[in-house]
């Protein structure tokens, strides 16, 4: 319930960002007088649905839900790491939220493709640590699906007897185990491109902005 609540919560945010962006192209003047208001709508718009709606209720409230009542069990495996894979996503949307009162917007788009997001833009910080904290919340709750799937079958079922739902968030976790660190190095990458100048994405010191289209 408590993720579900959270990701309606981020869905309603999202839907009114989609409003304003409509708002901004229902006609050819400049309705912000501002268009990096409107690049940072895109951004956090997208960022919002995918990972503080989608994924919090697709995988966290269904699988919550779901998967103890398919291998007869009371619980996961591990209910306080549950708990605080659900807890961290609210200090992360946070951080999301309070990068969009800062000067200097965010304006990349969601993909934070360099060079774009190696500039001088403060609130790329925030989206990136919001990143990181929601990338670890989907890290601790895949592990315990997968967990509770191959240990807490109480009928003593073989993975073979499986429903179809539970392999499908199995191979989902597999998946989220093995990417996730992929992306938050390439993020962590973006961070020290644009605080510790150094130079992975940025052509003048002989690095590459392609490499991060690769990792990400």
């Amino acid at each position: 319930m408590m993720y579900l609540m959270m990701g309606m919560w981020s869905g309603m945010m999202g839907l009114s960002m989609s409003m304003i962006m409509r708002i901004e192209l229902m006609n050819t003047k400049n309705n912000f007088n501002f268009n990096l208001t409107y690049y940072m709508m895109i951004t956090i718009h997208a960022l919002l649905m995918m990972f503080f709606m989608t994924m919090p209720i697709i995988i966290g409230v269904f699988s919550n839900w779901l998967i103890p009542l398919m291998i007869s069990s009371q619980d996961l495996i591990y209910p306080r790491l549950n708990n605080l894979s659900m807890w961290i996503l609210f200090p992360s949307l946070m951080l999301m939220m309070s990068s969009m009162f800062i000067k200097n917007k965010i304006f990349t788009g969601w993909t934070l493709y360099p060079p774009l997001s190696i500039q001088n833009n403060t609130s790329i910080n925030m989206i990136i640590l919001s990143i990181h904290l929601n990338g670890l919340s989907s890290i601790m709750s895949s592990m315990n699906f997968s967990i509770s799937m191959i240990n807490m079958n109480s009928n003593k079922m073989y993975l073979n007897n499986l429903s179809l739902y539970c392999w499908s968030i199995m191979i989902t976790s597999m998946l989220l185990i093995l990417s996730i660190p992929v992306l938050a190095s390439g993020i962590t990458m973006i961070i020290m491109d644009h605080n510790f100048n150094s130079m992975f994405f940025n052509p003048m010191g002989n690095g590459n902005p392609i490499i991060f289209q690769h990792l990400f």
